[in-house]
């Protein structure tokens, strides 16, 4: 029997995961997996870039060399031909168009199964024109690939990355990393308000569950994960118990989030906290997903708190 056949676009984030967790199957189910890779990094004189090459290598991962930024669908799709199972982790970086060009050209190819770089939100519930437009792409994407019957597809809804959660620039949860210290308390965050929910996977999880999907279920459509379904005051009481002390709470209205856009409109974070503050479409439950279905365990925030780079609890 001939292995599968596996492309993976981007080694970043979400990219390294997903190839870790396909690397790591039992041998007779592991595909062989090659990753799409820009030629002026294959030839970087990093230092740091060629560990991580290597580090690729050991894992048995091979390399094809391909720029998506520059090359038009139809090349693309003279590449992505000769594999089985493309998926896409290249995230928002490659700009606007990316995502449907990548879609485009796997169905060009008659690529076997695909999946997307849908890993989010539920875009079906959002739809094209919510926060100024921010998903209408990925709304059109899920329109390519339901208008035609070639290529299977498969979306795995991930909510947002946990890390997202507590990243300073997005406002939710501030201070964290220096747990208050110097007398500054540690802020967090309601979008819309404390009781709007939002759900988070990491992306050491999602790989794993992108790894038994292709290997083992196949199953095709849009299927959910989800490590935590938290709400903001949820979030709030944990990030006390793991600090120690009491935080400070603040709530972003949806009126007030919306002014905030409307006076820097391309702000695509701004766009983000509008969405999320409307609550629709960025939260399911947890034992409907597909971890859930699979027995797959995951990490939920007040797993990712209590890790290990996370700050440690006040004595």
């Amino acid at each position: 029997m001939s292995r599968v056949l596996v492309l993976v676009l981007g080694a970043g984030e979400l990219g390294l995961p997903i190839l870790r967790s396909l690397s790591n199957s039992p041998t007779p189910s592991r595909p062989a997996i090659t990753l799409l890779i820009r030629p002026s990094t294959l030839s970087s004189p990093s230092p740091s870039k060629s560990q991580e090459l290597a580090h690729l290598r050991d894992l048995g991962v091979s390399f094809l060399a391909a720029d998506i930024a520059t090359s038009n669908a139809t090349e693309l799709a003279s590449h992505f031909r000769n594999f089985d199972i493309i998926i896409s982790c290249t995230g928002f970086a490659g700009g606007s168009g990316t995502q449907l060009k990548l879609a485009r050209a796997v169905c060009a190819a008659g690529v076997a199964h695909y999946y997307p770089w849908q890993f989010g939100v539920d875009y079906d519930i959002i739809g094209p024109e919510a926060a100024n437009g921010i998903f209408r792409e990925q709304c059109e994407v899920r329109r390519l690939l339901r208008g035609q019957d070639k290529t299977k597809w498969t979306i795995v809804s991930t909510g947002m990355f946990t890390s997202f959660l507590f990243e300073a620039f997005f406002g939710v949860v501030e201070g964290l990393e220096s747990a208050g210290a110097d007398g500054e308390a540690v802020v967090v965050r309601a979008l819309g308000s404390w009781g709007n929910e939002v759900t988070v996977t990491t992306p050491e999880d999602i790989g794993r569950v992108v790894s038994r999907l292709v290997l083992e279920d196949r199953r095709a459509g849009v299927v959910f994960t989800a490590g935590d379904t938290v709400s903001y005051g949820r979030l709030a009481d944990l990030v006390e118990r793991q600090i120690g002390k009491k935080v400070r709470r603040e709530v972003w209205s949806l009126d007030f989030l919306r002014a905030e856009l409307e006076t820097d409109p391309e702000n695509q974070i701004k766009k983000y906290r509008c969405l999320f503050a409307e609550g629709k479409g960025v939260s399911w439950d947890r034992a409907s997903t597909v971890n859930e279905e699979l027995n797959i365990k995951t990490t939920d925030v007040q797993g990712f708190l209590s890790s290990e780079a996370s700050p440690p609890r006040e004595q």
